[in-house]
């Protein structure tokens, strides 16, 4: 299977290990505007100069390519993504799915009108840590969630796009963490409601820390509490989960998972991280792989996704207005 992939830069690091190291998918081409990322990504890949194009367009009309990895700043996924679905080519887009809801809405109906596949690299659950807390969370052994607390601490320099968002933390990071709230308790949330603000020694020009709920059905609450620009005494990029279930609790810390069974004379039980062959990308770049060749439906579809993305849009919106959102 070949791919064009679009952006090589940051994120697109990334990505260029992940295909390289595959047995199953290799390179068409790829599409990059700054001269500096292609000299850096030539000197540190060995990529041919004459297979990378300005634009999307100009690469699809140069090269044959089975797919699109879609690696560009948010702004310019709707672009992109629609131009490779309306050349037939599925697409695996680096979240977010868009940077608002009405250009999601344009790529699931790009995606639906052309029956093309567009999934979105929601890597964080296809860790060990994410598999194993969704194996201690069996219903049958812990009963149901009570409650979530989610605390995210991290202190990243990233330059570029990231630090002159709005919103960096909740609408770049957090789509993470809401995706896996999804994912863990396999449920969609039914109201949003938080507050975002910016410390004075932030680095980042937009909002980098907030703190939200996020109601599920039956009265289930999250409490998620994030920061961009922390400190000190970071949390790991999965951030710190406490489950309080009908039969214990359910912790991730420093990506390690704990139980404890309920009973204060319990003694807790650390859960051996499950085993995976492919993780992160490089899971999501054989799932990908899978559904074109083999037709076998990925888990993270536009359609599907953009349930993760309504948090994101409708905690802004509770943000700017002060107001709880329903879904």
């Amino acid at each position: 299977m070949k791919v064009v992939q679009v952006g090589i830069g940051g994120m697109g690091q990334v990505w260029l290990q992940t295909v390289q190291a595959s047995p199953q998918v290799e390179f068409a081409g790829f599409v990059e505007v700054s001269e500096a990322a292609i000299e850096a990504q030539i000197m540190r890949f060995g990529l041919d100069r004459a297979l990378i194009f300005r634009s999307l367009d100009e690469a699809l009309a140069a090269v044959e390519a089975d797919g699109v990895i879609n690696v560009t700043p948010p702004q310019f996924h709707r672009e992109i993504s629609i131009t490779a679905l309306e050349a037939g080519l599925p697409v695996l887009s680096e979240k977010p799915l868009a940077p608002t809801m009405a250009e999601a809405r344009e790529i699931v109906a790009a995606a639906g009108r052309t029956g093309v596949l567009h999934m979105v690299a929601q890597n964080y659950r296809y860790s060990p840590a994410a598999q194993t807390v969704k194996k201690a969370l069996d219903p049958a052994v812990m009963g149901a969630v009570g409650s979530l607390t989610v605390e995210f601490f991290k202190g990243p320099h990233f330059g570029g796009f990231r630090e002159v968002m709005p919103y960096p933390l909740i609408v770049d990071m957090a789509i993470h963490h809401f995706d896996l709230m999804r994912y863990f308790l396999a449920a969609d949330p039914l109201s949003v409601f938080g507050r975002s603000w910016n410390p004075g020694w932030s680095w980042f020009q937009g909002d980098a820390s907030a703190s939200a709920l996020v109601e599920f059905a039956g009265g289930m609450t999250v409490s998620y509490a994030a920061s961009w620009c922390a400190s000190g005494r970071e949390t790991s990029w999965n951030g710190d989960w406490r489950f309080d279930c009908e039969r214990g609790v359910v912790t991730l810390i420093n990506d390690q998972v704990w139980v404890y069974p309920h009973g204060a004379s319990e003694t807790p039980q650390r859960i051996e991280l499950v085993a995976m062959p492919y993780a992160a990308q490089a899971y999501l770049l054989r799932e990908f792989y899978d559904a074109v060749t083999n037709e076998i439906a990925p888990a993270t579809t536009c359609f599907d996704n953009i349930r993760s993305l309504s948090i994101v849009c409708n905690l802004v919106e509770s943000f700017q207005t002060g107001r709880a959102v329903r879904m």
